[in-house]
């Protein structure tokens, strides 16, 4: 094991992080779990910050336990959640610990800066992305609003994985997935957009320099050799952003796909050569994100698990203690497309019970009302299959592609584990479903490495190795495509969206 040469990939997330080595070998990838933590939130004086030294810490103990093995590793890259930021000052030093988009503050930013700064129609056009408080220019607004020290005074802003590579190599850069998370970001001129960081005053100045995924940053500064007990290892850029490194990673034969990145939240998108930003797309809040290779993740944000795990949380103890297998199989017994609801309702977005949340929207909208775990259970799994029913159509009508039967749907993520809500998936839709794999964001760090330094020559390439190196299982529709076209016309009445 100690012959070969590894890629370390370190890939945070919201709540856990971790470090990674994987390998090429014979056409597949081999890969292996070198440390797990936590990402813990921190609250004090009213804020809520993310311990910027404590995963820098991670990261090192990572490095050392490489070193401490003997592992020869040819690169290190870095893949964490979107928006958030490090304000740095003329000395070269963090001056706070970075706000996290959890935080309050935002909570009635947008507003307030869509209608007194830049309109909300404008800031579409020049950015594509859709709206959410907590973008990065909400964040920013807010604190040059509350007159934020670490702003004011701040030399540069650099992006949590830009950050952590600055703080293994010195070097600043704006990696382009990640700034794409900012509604910042103009993808027709695939750099910041001067206007909109003038408007919460700052200058291009205040940013590193735009770098694609696969370029090098810098190597190891002398600091961290000495820590570590490694050489001067490149640090790369890859998709800073996991969910554009997990898309990457997405194991398609060839461009006629479309991808869901399943867990507590959904994302369900295509690969588009360039932003689509019109009226339609405005209309219905997609995304444009930025990819790898010049590529747009076109997208659209839907609540997923979210409905389930936190319903889980709330039966009683018995039911808790079943399995999801289990739980989720009580569920199939029970009457398809009894109680349907919008997945996607504010109701649902963070009720104190999301049960009652459930049962009151089918009171409201005069559906009989779940009341056993197995029928709460049903009617969420019934009811995200026929959202991406919608969602697939509104996407398909973008992709231009009128003729779905040739398209196949990739479920990655933790969700690709889930085969009830894949079967309904592959139904509801009338197309082949692959799932899998779950790790796709460490996997996209790993081959984007393997890209940078030449033994792959491109996304087609990564994806056939990835696809050699996983299990995907396939879904083909098998139900009642009758039923399944009845039950999306009863979903657009109850969601008002005939």
């Amino acid at each position: 094991m100690e012959n070969k040469t590894y890629f370390f990939a370190v890939d945070l997330g919201a709540t856990s992080g971790r470090t990674i080595i994987g390998s090429i070998n014979g056409g597949r990838l081999e890969q292996e779990e070198i440390t797990r933590f936590p990402n813990n939130l921190i609250e004090t004086g009213g804020h809520f910050y993310w311990d910027l030294y404590a995963l820098y810490f991670e990261m090192i103990r990572g490095l050392k336990e490489v070193a401490r093995r003997g592992l020869n590793i040819t690169s290190i890259g870095i893949d964490t959640w979107g928006v958030d930021f490090v304000c740095i000052g003329e000395d070269g030093a963090i001056l706070r610990n970075p706000m996290a988009y959890r935080d309050p503050h935002t909570f009635a930013a947008m507003d307030d800066y869509l209608s007194r700064v830049v309109p909300q129609r404008e800031v579409y056009d020049i950015t594509g992305i859709q709206f959410m408080n907590f973008n990065s220019l909400f964040q920013l607004y807010a604190m040059q609003q509350a007159g934020n020290s670490a702003l004011r005074h701040c030399s540069k802003i650099l992006f949590v994985p830009d950050a952590l590579s600055w703080m293994l190599t010195g070097e600043a850069v704006c990696e382009y997935t990640i700034a794409s998370t900012s509604q910042m970001l103009d993808p027709r001129t695939g750099d910041l957009s001067e206007k909109l960081i003038a408007s919460v005053g700052l200058t291009r100045d205040h940013f590193g320099r735009m770098v694609q995924p696969g370029t090098q940053i810098g190597v190891l500064t002398e600091e961290v050799q000495k820590m570590t007990g490694l050489g001067p290892v490149p640090v790369i850029a890859v998709a800073g952003h996991d969910t554009g490194a997990a898309v990457a990673a997405v194991p398609a034969k060839n461009e006629n796909f479309a991808y869901l990145s399943s867990g507590t939240w959904s994302l369900m998108g295509i690969e588009t050569k360039d932003a689509i930003i019109n009226d339609r797309s405005y209309e219905l809040n997609f995304t444009n994100e930025g990819g790898i290779e010049g590529t747009t993740r076109f997208l659209k944000n839907i609540c997923g698990m979210w409905l389930y795990e936190r319903c889980r949380k709330e039966w009683p103890e018995e039911v808790r203690q079943l399995s999801h297998p289990e739980l989720q199989g009580s569920a199939m017994q029970v009457e398809a497309f009894r109680s349907i609801i919008n997945p996607d309702d504010a109701a649902f977005a963070n009720p104190s019970s999301m049960i009652e949340a459930i049962q009151q929207y089918c009171r409201d909208t005069k559906q009989p009302v779940p009341e056993t775990p197995a029928e709460i259970c049903r009617c969420i799994f019934d009811s995200l299959a026929l959202r991406y029913k919608q969602v697939f159509q509104w996407l398909m009508e973008f992709k231009n592609s009128p003729l779905t039967s040739n398209i196949v749907l990739h479920v990655i993520g933790g969700g690709s584990l889930n085969k009830y809500l894949n079967q309904f998936t592959a139904d509801a839709l009338g197309v082949e479903v692959l799932a899998g794999p779950q790790e796709c964001t460490a996997i996209g760090n790993i081959m984007l490495q393997a890209k940078a330094t030449g033994l792959v020559k491109d996304i087609w390439e990564m994806r056939h190795i990835i696809a050699n190196s996983v299990d995907m299982v396939p879904y083909h529709p098998t139900g009642d495509k009758s039923a399944w076209d009845k039950a999306y016309e009863k979903y657009l009445t109850v969601t008002n969206q005939k």
